[in-house]
């Protein structure tokens, strides 16, 4: 076997990653192209490492993981609104189970560099990028059927909830700066009189970089 269908069997399958369509995009995806070419020969480890700016590429683990509770493969056609673009290489596993993803960035750089690879060399054509405050979303392109955040979170941020569909979806990683726990949030509750607040059911533990914003933590 080579590293990639290690990365599969080891750390994917055998750890809970069972839909078909995420084992598929992520052994599709070539990791090593949202890397550095120093970096390159750990591109199938099962670990973060740096893409600059003091940010990193999540762990193939736990990209398969909060792709998988994102249940893309629930619904038909589905736009998803990724918080973070970060390397893009979530953004890429997205781009395989969804119609539209729309990947909100605040580095200007990373943004740049990930359009780069997606668009110029992998070839997405349904990719929407923007750089800006990603704890306010993108209220001009909403609803989203689904809402992925590639960084930790205080807590659930309003205008995301706010941005949802119907029986919409967000998985993000809750908690303090240096601890949290995946939480998948839905719109269960919001057609309940008198609702209106995110129901949260929470998963894994994990350590994401912090995510800065108006919503989210301060920069220091």
């Amino acid at each position: 076997m080579n590293a990639k269908e290690i990365m599969i069997l080891r750390h994917l399958a055998a750890r809970g990653i069972k839909d078909a369509r995420v084992l598929a995009a992520m052994k599709k995806i070539p990791r090593e192209a949202f890397l550095d070419e120093k970096d390159r020969p750990f591109a199938y480890d099962d670990r973060a490492l740096p893409i600059g700016d003091g940010q990193t590429i999540s762990q193939p683990y736990i990209v398969a993981k909060m792709t998988q509770l994102l249940a893309i493969g629930a619904i038909g056609k589905c736009r998803v609104l990724e918080i973070g673009t970060g390397s893009g290489y979530q953004t890429a596993i997205l781009a395989e189970l969804a119609s539209e993803v729309f990947t909100v960035e605040r580095n200007p750089r990373l943004a740049e560099r990930a359009r780069g690879i997606l668009e110029d060399a992998l070839g997405y054509g349904h990719i929407h990028f923007s750089v800006g405050d990603g704890t306010l979303g993108l209220p001009s392109e909403a609803p989203f059927d689904r809402i992925i955040v590639t960084a930790a979170a205080p807590s659930v941020p309003l205008p995301l909830f706010e941005q949802l569909g119907k029986n919409g979806r967000i998985v993000l990683p809750v908690g303090e700066r240096h601890a949290q726990r995946l939480a998948v949030v839905s719109m269960r509750r919001r057609s309940m009189p008198g609702g209106g607040e995110p129901d949260v059911e929470f998963d894994d533990g994990c350590v994401f970089v912090p995510l800065v914003g108006k919503c989210g933590f301060s920069e220091q």
